[in-house]
C-alpha cells in the first residue's frame, strides 16, 4: 500500500507545486529498483522538499524528530542514496568531510562558493555559467541536463 506523506501546511498555504511529481518520481525509481515507498521514506522525501540550500542529513534527523517522527539515522542515509540515484538531490562537496545535499530536481543549478575556512555555502546566480555549459555541450554535440559549479575560498566576505 502507497501512503503519500503528510505535508504539515499552516492554513490557507498551498502544498508545493513540485510535491506531487517529485513524489511520482521517486515511487517510480524506488518500483524499477524492487524497493517499496514506504511511510518513512516519504517524510524524508517530504523534509527535503522544504530544506533551503544545502543540507546534511544530521538536519533531516534533527527536523523529523522536532516533528514528533521516529526515522532511524540508517533509513535517512538509504533514503539520500535512493533520492541521489534518482537524479532528486546532489551531494554538494563543502570544506570538510562532512557529507551535504541539495535538491537538484526541478531547480535551476545552484552554483556555489564554498568557505573553506568556515564551511559556508554561498549560492551564486551567474547566467553566463549555463550560456557556458550549454556552448561546451554543443560543441560535442550533447545535451546538459544539469551542472554544478563549485569555487573553493577562504577569506572576508564582501558585502
Amino acid at each position: 500500500m502507497d501512503l503519500e506523506p503528510i505535508p504539515e501546511i499552516e492554513p490557507g498555504q498551498d502544498i508545493p507545486a513540485i510535491f506531487e511529481p517529485l513524489c511520482a518520481v521517486f515511487r517510480r525509481r524506488l518500483k524499477s529498483d524492487g524497493q517499496k515507498y514506504t511511510p518513512e521514506r516519504a517524510r524524508v522525501l517530504d523534509s527535503v522538499i522544504r530544506m533551503e540550500g544545502a543540507f546534511e542529513a544530521e538536519q533531516l534527523v534533527a527536523d523529523l524528530r522536532e516533528s514528533g517522527y521516529r526515522v532511524s539515522k540508517a533509513t535517512i542515509y538509504r533514503t539520500i542514496k535512493l533520492m541521489q540515484d534518482a537524479g532528486i538531490v546532489q551531494r554538494v562537496l563543502g570544506g570538510d568531510d562532512v557529507p551535504r545535499f541539495q535538491m537538484i530536481y526541478g531547480a535551476k543549478p545552484d552554483d556555489t562558493i564554498v568557505r573553506v575556512d568556515n564551511d559556508e555555502i554561498i549560492s551564486i546566480d551567474i547566467p553566463e555559467l549555463i550560456e557556458l555549459r550549454d556552448k561546451i555541450c554543443a560543441k560535442y554535440g550533447l545535451t546538459p541536463s544539469s551542472h554544478r559549479f563549485q569555487i573553493f575560498a577562504t577569506g572576508e566576505k564582501k558585502s
